[in-house]
């Protein structure tokens, strides 16, 4: 934790961030975070307690996560979106306290006293500072994982580039904190978005000269629909990084044909291991090699598994997920070839279809090359006869039955998927296919 501070001294007038349109010094942030100090000390919070953070990418925010990982706290950084489900997320958390951001603005609640599970109640008892994270939780109950936060804060002790970031990750995102705390050690700035639909980010872009957009596939996909890249002048932006889910052919070589001048780099990483460092094989390819300092990969039976220095102390509410040797298996299906490796999609999102496997990105992949669509989810579907049969939730760009949406879809996919590919049920859909968090929802 000292170290990082003392970095963020040595870069005091240089701007961190852009919050609210007005510029915030790294001096300004390391202000607050004394004041937090004092805050800590006046409503005795102790260093064993677990501490929710509901809020945003703020100075305020920012400084607090650091004062309650020097005061040897467990910070469990959530949104304010998260609402729905808090009273479940902290009860698994083993929350102590909550504070609320409204923007800079705060509130701490009182004590509430929760007996910590035993691995919680060992890791505190050390004097450890901690972060839990949440699996998004599309279905059933969310898993909590446990990091150590120093461990958490080491691979950023090495200098690196930094680019002007626009942070589109949420604050609770293992995408996001990574954005946050490589800007920090390094001296970047992270410009904050007031909200996340295609014309406000480019207008971000324009106004502060923004690097580097750190997204999803979804929303590039949304963004190719909205076309808002043509009525902004984004030609600041040198790299567009995406992750947290596999991108469909398609969309790849539509953003590479839309932003010909932009860098597109896939990222890789979870919240049980962190973010992998990641060389793209090219700006228009899938394949790409991940590793980095402390990693291990390899492939067992087309499983990625991976060892990590970094990675998390374990889950609070579900069994080891580690081998004996460290090992984690990360139920990514890949395929390999020199080296790189391409992302086929998860195992528990694999389609069996009489004991074919259909993954679902590659039959999205054809339907989003039809202009009657605008975005695509493939699902499985159980069958009594195949065991599983293939599924599509549809958004259409131009209006039309479902049965004239049967006919084009099975016209269209007949010379490009085997017959068992084809989807069976399509269903459509006016809402977003995708999350909050720009994660497409295929369950």
């Amino acid at each position: 934790m000292d170290w990082l501070l003392r970095k963020m001294s040595g870069f005091e007038h240089r701007n961190a961030m852009i919050f609210e349109d007005k510029p915030i010094r790294f001096k300004d942030i390391v202000a607050d975070y004394g004041q937090w100090l004092q805050t800590i000390e006046e409503h005795e919070i102790r260093p064993n307690e677990v501490i929710m953070l509901e809020g945003d990418y703020s100075p305020n925010v920012c400084a607090a996560i650091l004062a309650f990982a020097a005061n040897g706290n467990t910070v469990v950084p959530l949104t304010a979106g998260t609402r729905y489900k808090q009273d479940e997320m902290m009860s698994i958390a083993q929350v102590n306290r909550c504070i609320r951001f409204q923007g800079n603005r705060y509130s701490v609640s009182n004590p509430i006293v929760r007996e910590h599970s035993p691995l919680l109640a060992n890791f505190t008892s050390q004097g450890k500072a901690g972060l839990i994270l949440f699996t998004s939780g599309t279905t059933g109950q969310p898993k909590a994982m446990l990091h150590d936060f120093a461990k958490f804060l080491e691979r950023y002790k090495t200098s690196r580039e930094t680019l002007r970031t626009l942070t589109f990750l949420l604050f609770d995102h293992i995408g996001g904190l990574n954005t946050l705390f490589h800007t920090l050690a390094n001296g970047g700035t992270i410009i904050i978005p007031s909200s996340r639909n295609p014309n406000d980010i480019c207008a971000l872009i324009e106004k502060y000269n923004v690097e580097l957009l750190p997204t999803t596939p979804s929303f590039l996909n949304l963004l190719l629909l909205s076309e808002a890249y043509t009525r902004y002048n984004i030609s600041s932006l040198k790299m567009i990084t995406y992750g947290t889910e596999v991108i469909p052919d398609v969309t790849l070589q539509q953003v590479r044909r839309a932003l010909p001048n932009i860098e597109l780099r896939q990222t890789y990483g979870l919240s049980e291991i962190g973010i992998l460092r990641a060389k793209s094989r090219s700006s228009d390819s899938p394949w790409l090699m991940i590793g980095g300092e402390g990693i291990d990969t390899k492939i067992v039976n087309g499983i990625l598994y991976i060892r990590s220095e970094f990675a998390m102390e374990g889950y609070l509410n579900a069994p080891n997920p580690f081998d004996e040797d460290g090992w984690f298996h990360t139920g990514d299906r890949v395929c390999e070839d020199n080296g790189y490796i391409r992302l086929l999609g998860r195992q528990s999102e694999m389609i069996n279809v009489g004991g074919r496997k259909v993954y679902p990105v590659e039959v999205e992949n054809v339907l989003m090359q039809m202009p009657e669509l605008a975005d695509v989810a493939v699902k499985g579907e159980p069958n009594m006869l195949l065991g599983q049969m293939v599924t599509a939730v549809v958004k259409l760009a131009v209006p039309m039955t479902g049965q004239e949406l049967k006919g084009k879809v099975r016209m269209f996919c007949r010379d490009k998927l085997e017959d068992f590919q084809i989807p069976v049920k399509l269903y459509i859909q006016e809402e977003p296919l995708f999350t909050d968090r720009f994660k497409k929802m295929r369950r």
